[in-house]
């Protein structure tokens, strides 16, 4: 054989043996992290086409015998979970008209919409909009509201499971509280020590400022969160709220566990027997002179709000 034959088989070698580890690195723990739904869930957490106000093929709930409002439209934002609730209430409450929606974004001069947890709080703070729908806020979101000059009155307007999730295809079904907090605080770090395979646990985070971040703040206490670096042969396990697994980024891969025994569905919610259920709420400025402001509250407290939040998927208030 040639030297220069033998050249072409080494270099045939080399790019295969960086094709096997490409795929090694792609089916145990790159694929696990990209999102394969739509170019738009991708960019913005939520297929917001899909909710939009107005739309004949909208799969928002449909309230259309409330009494719309006149006048000084409240400017409303939120989170991606809560986008199809508030895109409800803005059609049973707003003139078809008034909210512009063109080329995959809302027009700046649209009291309706969507940036986000980070970006609604953010824009609360800085008196850019009226009402946003999201769940508590961290520490650093109360000090912005507090420097922006905003005194944020939190109206809880539904309940909601705080949940964990891993693959489908992992043997537990089911955590302690407290396993899950030794599993974020790196004192347990394979999932045999829960009852699972020999798998490496790769416990994701989510970013700060986001709601669900701050939720698993709130969970974990005084225990300090501690990332541990992912193996390739890990399994990951993750957090979320309920709605937003089931209804908005469901596709048959994931699994939401139990806690302490109790699966997340809306009796346990609605009962308390599930340990990390919570509020969502509506948030507004005290300051905030708009009477519209009050009456779109009003709206999400009464009857036919409270059935939009149902049938939208959540739980409403307790009676």
């Amino acid at each position: 054989m040639s030297k220069t034959a033998k050249q072409i088989i080494s270099l045939l070698l080399l790019v295969s043996a960086f094709a096997v580890t490409d795929l090694a690195v792609w089916t145990l723990f790159t694929k696990n992290y990209i999102n394969d739904t739509s170019p738009e869930m991708q960019a913005r957490s939520v297929e917001v086409s899909r909710f939009l106000p107005f739309d004949e093929s909208s799969e928002i709930v449909r309230t259309d015998d409330a009494e719309k409002l006149k006048g000084d439209l409240p400017r409303v934002d939120g989170a991606a979970a809560l986008f199809p609730v508030y895109s409800a209430f803005v059609h049973a409450l707003y003139p078809e008209n008034s909210v512009i929606y063109e080329n995959g974004s809302f027009a700046p001069d649209s009291p309706m919409q969507f940036r986000n947890t980070r970006g609604a709080y953010s824009a609360l703070a800085n008196k850019e909009t009226d009402i946003i729908f999201v769940a508590q806020p961290s520490a650093e979101q109360l000090e912005s509201m507090k420097k922006g000059g905003v005194d944020p009155v939190m109206v809880p307007i539904g309940c909601e499971a705080f949940v964990f999730i891993v693959s489908a295809d992992n043997p537990v079904n089911d955590l302690s509280v407290d396993e899950v907090k030794a599993i974020y605080s790196g004192k347990i770090t394979k999932w045999s020590e829960v009852g699972g395979n020999s798998r490496y646990i790769d416990a994701v985070q989510r970013n700060k400022g986001s709601g669900s971040r701050t939720a698993m703040t709130a969970f974990m206490g005084d225990v300090p969160m501690k990332r541990i670096p992912a193996f390739w042969y890990s399994g990951a396990i993750g957090y979320s709220f309920r709605y937003y697994v089931e209804g908005l980024a469901g596709n048959g891969k994931v699994k939401i566990l139990s806690l302490n025994g109790v699966y997340p569905d809306k009796r346990s919610i609605a009962d308390g027997s599930y340990p990390v259920s919570s509020f969502f709420y509506a948030v507004y400025d005290r300051n905030n002179k708009n009477e519209n402001t009050e009456k779109f509250i009003s709206f999400c407290l009464s009857d036919k709000g409270q059935r939009i939040i149902e049938e939208s998927g959540y739980v409403p208030l307790p009676e």
